[in-house]
């Protein structure tokens, strides 16, 4: 252990807390002025604790700036590294201890003499996930938290979705292994220099073995669990990837649930917020913003190419310090009279800002519950392209559209975080941290939906991704009347394959009218998703599909909040893949994550007859 001290706030590094199994994670404690701590001397005063596990180093310069905030603030905050990382004892295996050690670390927390017996955890990502994980242990001095961004089931979104893989998981695996210590320097240093998009292929295989992380076997074999295992099972029960299962055990304190309309987790942050609020007493808050991945990003009023407003921006520290204040130390009051608080998108000009974005705009809502309309709003897709608030009455007819694995639809931007990659010139540069190196291979947020040269396995011909052969794009006439959306967002289908396996793809968009600028109009992406015919009817086990026999599959979007401006048009556009946000089919039918070959599928949506294929929303019409 060291020590040291600056303006009045004492700072111990490196002590070792003793897991339940013997293990020691490194932890650095900050104490406030009025906990006086010196070496062989009683502790004067007590506070309440404040405690961040992080897998991304708990000495990072952002992470020491904010415990010392803390301190300064009446807080001992307690920084530590999660198993495996760093300078912690173990072996890291992804959110599969983080439960069991984040409640021994709570505890022994309230034992200490400097301890006021009241324990609060927050965190963002990673760190937000292993707090609702030791939650679901709900260790006694648990009082207060703050989860932004975290899991709620990890196979149902986050991890996986509809059957199919989040590819971030590969980039954010790359990352654990170049920036582990107990890995020899020769091969950090050929990990580092492990482009991402040099091997990052459509059917490219990530079994053990194959990729630069051989060169890390403990790294490749919880990926490999994670990509090769899609089913219900031991993997997903473990309190880290599925909190969802462990609601009724879950700690009864007071929590805020908050993330971004454009993160990876949104849907999780509202499962864990509607699930939780519906059992426990404690107050539970709901807070999304128009923000892409991260704590710092909630003071952008961007995501990607669009702007919201000044509104949007919001300063985390004052709220988070507000809200441990009122409920560690009885001070103040809470910053919010409902408990849900939502930014709505849209409603801007339209027009380009000083800085090349979309006026998007937008303003902050609140409400009792989420979501906060419970009126269905329906709209029937039709053969000629059209989406209409009634179904379509004429025969069945199957609009087919040829999938190639091997040619996948590119992602441009969404709900997408961790997608990253190592540039070439930044491998060697040892001091900066390996976090501060990557760049975004795919950049979340809003974006036109239009390919040019910049996007990741976009090529030739470029253009809008709706002119694509291998899109269906579904619209609405202009809108005659604004309409407010905030809620689920579901797309059902019934759908049609020559393949004995596939993917089915749902992307809506606010299609902005033409303009000089986008003379085919901003195409705006606000949610996607995908479903894998395989488990269209759940995860409890594979279903096997009969090719050329129809089905029906429900594609559920992430959540949103957004107003669709008069002279806009609500669409949705179908596809099978969505690359490289989901991993890509091969549409042959073999092990998920140990096929062999790939074929051509030829994919349709049925619609017409007794076939009405929807998109629903939550909310209102504006009429008059």
């Amino acid at each position: 252990m060291s020590q040291h001290s600056a303006a009045g706030i004492v700072v111990w590094h490196g002590i070792g807390v003793d897991m339940r199994d013997g293990v020691r994670l490194a932890t650095d404690i900050y104490f406030p002025p009025s906990v006086a701590v010196a070496p062989e001397q009683p502790v004067a005063g007590r506070a309440p604790a404040l405690l961040l596990r992080t897998p991304y180093d708990r000495q990072a310069p952002e992470r020491r700036a904010l415990a010392a905030q803390l301190a300064r603030d009446g807080y001992v905050a307690v920084v530590q590294d999660c198993r495996g990382r760093f300078d912690s004892e173990g072996q890291f295996v992804f959110l599969q201890r983080e439960a069991e050690d984040g409640y021994d670390t709570v505890e022994w927390i309230a034992r200490q003499p400097w301890s006021d017996g009241q324990v609060g955890a927050f965190g963002t990502s990673y760190s937000a996930s292993a707090v609702s994980a030791l939650a679901t242990l709900n260790p006694p001095h648990l009082k207060a938290m703050w989860i932004h961004e975290g899991v709620a089931n990890g196979l149902k979104e986050s991890v996986r979705q509809g059957g199919a893989f989040e590819l971030r998981w590969l980039a954010w695996a790359l990352y654990g292994a170049m920036s582990d210590p107990t890995l020899s320097e020769a091969v950090q240093s050929t990990l580092l220099r492990s482009d991402l998009r040099n091997w990052l292929r459509p059917l490219r295989t990530f079994e053990e073995g194959v990729t630069p992380l051989a060169l890390a076997p403990s790294y490749q074999a919880w990926l490999w669990d994670l990509y090769s295992r899609a089913e219900e099972g031991a993997l997903w029960e473990n309190r880290g990837l599925n909190i969802e299962r462990y609601w009724d055990e879950h700690a009864d304190v007071p929590t805020v649930y908050s993330g971004g309309w454009y993160d990876s987790y949104t849907r999780a942050t509202i499962r864990n917020f509607v699930g939780l609020r519906a059992r426990k007493k404690s107050p539970q808050i709901l807070l999304v913003g128009p923000w892409v991945h991260g704590w710092r990003e909630v003071s952008q009023s961007f995501a990607g190419m669009v702007d919201f407003g000044e509104s949007a921006r919001l300063d985390f520290y004052p709220l988070l310090k507000r809200w441990f204040d009122f409920w560690l130390k009885g001070e103040g009051d809470l910053p919010w009279r409902q408990p849900v608080q939502y930014f709505v998108m849209g409603g801007g000009s339209g027009r380009l800002t000083q800085e090349g974005r979309l006026d998007h705009g937008g303003e902050w809502s609140a409400a009792a519950s989420w979501p906060p309309c419970a009126r269905a709003l329906t709209w029937f897709l039709w053969p000629d392209g059209a989406l209409r608030e009634h179904p379509c009455g004429e025969p069945a007819k199957a609009m087919t559209w040829t999938y190639d694995p091997a040619h996948p639809v590119p992602s441009i931007g969404g709900n997408i975080s961790f997608l990253t990659y190592m540039p070439p010139e930044w491998a060697e540069m040892r001091t900066v941290p390996v976090f501060d190196r990557l760049r975004p291979l795919v950049p979340a947020g809003g974006f036109d939906q239009t390919t040019h040269p910049g996007v990741f396995g976009a090529a030739p011909p470029y253009g809008p991704l709706r002119q694509r052969a291998d899109v269906l794009s579904f619209a609405t006439d202009p809108l005659l009347h604004p309409v407010v959306a905030a809620g689920p967002v579901t797309v059902r289908l019934y759908v049609q394959s020559d393949a004995p396996d596939t993917d089915f793809t749902a992307k809506l968009i606010d299609w902005y009218p033409p303009s000089d600028k986008f003379p085919e109009g901003f195409a705006l992406n606000l949610g996607d998703s995908i479903q894998r015919l395989r488990f269209r009817n759940g995860y409890a086990r594979e279903e096997e599909y009969e090719p050329g026999s129809i089905v029906e599959v429900t594609i559920e979007l992430y959540p949103i909040a957004n107003r669709f401006e008069a002279g806009h048009r609500i669409r949705v556009d179908i596809s099978s893949s969505n690359f490289p946000r989901f991993d890509v089919n091969p549409n042959t039918g073999e092990p998920i994550g140990r096929a062999r070959s790939h074929r051509v599928a030829h994919n349709s949506v049925v619609v017409g007859g007794p076939y009405r294929p929807c998109l629903m929303l939550y909310g209102e019409i504006l009429a008059g």
